[in-house]
């Protein structure tokens, strides 16, 4: 299944996707709409979607203003330097775990919305990632069975501002300013997505190709990455994970490539869809 969310006059809606219309979910109880995260803590990965499904009031997909399909998560948990491609341009030594930061919900905009190259910079950077999002809650998962507790997966633009990210040893000032990621456009749950290794990740700027990689090519797999990040944090549905970027970054080519106003970023994922967004200046 794919799902959406998207905005509307009266509010955060999130839907179905099914060929070119929107089937909206709703609390069949009250006939309220629905946020994805309510649909995935209701329902915590067992099926049983189609009650919550308002089918007869289809909205076309054409003409719905995407949002980032959690809207309101609980947590952002972002991997660093996890492709191997990536560390090595980046320059850092391996590690035996897994580098981790987190972003703000704030930090985050849906596909089309433009992202916000702040004016304290002109380094605004390109990630491309796979977004993982926990359908089912749990405290020091193993390797094992991580992917039980997935809903679905989606893509993620972790976009940079690499000057503050530099600031000190800690990354997180040039991961969270307003509006300079993006998250979506679909959430696909992991039985149509397929395994996270199989998963194609392209990234271009203006129509020219970034960064090129397969799911497998990563440091710490997925199920590797929830079994570390549980052992300190309770992973809660709704919850994200953005798995990290592979090489090709814009700060890490010469000369330097940066995103700047009027420039389209897209990041597409084999199965997940593609994740546009303009540049604008704050």
């Amino acid at each position: 299944m794919k799902f959406i969310s998207f905005r509307s006059q009266d509010g955060d809606h999130a839907g179905l996707v099914e060929g070119l219309s929107v089937i909206p979910l709703h609390d069949p109880a009250t006939g309220e709409a629905m946020s994805l995260k309510s649909l995935i803590v209701t329902c915590a990965g067992n099926g049983g979607i189609e009650r919550y499904l308002d089918r007869g009031r289809p909205v076309p997909l054409d003409a719905v203003e995407m949002v980032a399909p959690i809207t309101d998560p609980g947590k952002i948990i972002c991997v660093g330097t996890n492709y191997e491609t990536h560390r090595l341009e980046t320059g850092r030594d391996k590690t035996a775990r897994p580098p981790i930061f987190a972003r703000f919900p704030e930090s985050v905009v849906g596909c089309g919305a433009p992202l916000v190259c702040p004016p304290e910079t002109a380094m605004f950077d390109f990630e491309g990632e796979i977004a993982v999002v926990i359908g089912k809650a749990g405290r020091r998962i193993p390797r094992q069975t991580a992917l039980d507790h997935v809903f679905g997966y989606s893509c993620f633009n972790d976009g940079s501002v690499r000057d503050w990210q530099r600031h000190t040893h800690q990354w997180m000032p040039g991961k969270n300013f307003d509006g300079t990621a993006s998250f979506g456009p679909l959430l696909v749950t992991k039985d149509e997505a397929g395994p996270p290794e199989k998963m194609h990740l392209i990234t271009r700027l203006n129509g020219e190709t970034m960064q090129d990689a397969f799911g497998d090519q990563m440091i710490f797999s997925v199920p590797e990455i929830i079994e570390y990040v549980s052992t300190f944090a309770t992973l809660k549905p709704g919850d994200v994970i953005a798995s990290g970027t592979p090489g090709g970054v814009g700060a890490m080519r010469d000369p330097k490539v940066f995103m700047k106003t009027g420039d389209l970023i897209e990041i597409e994922v084999s199965g997940l869809g593609r994740l546009s967004n303009r540049i604008a200046a704050e």
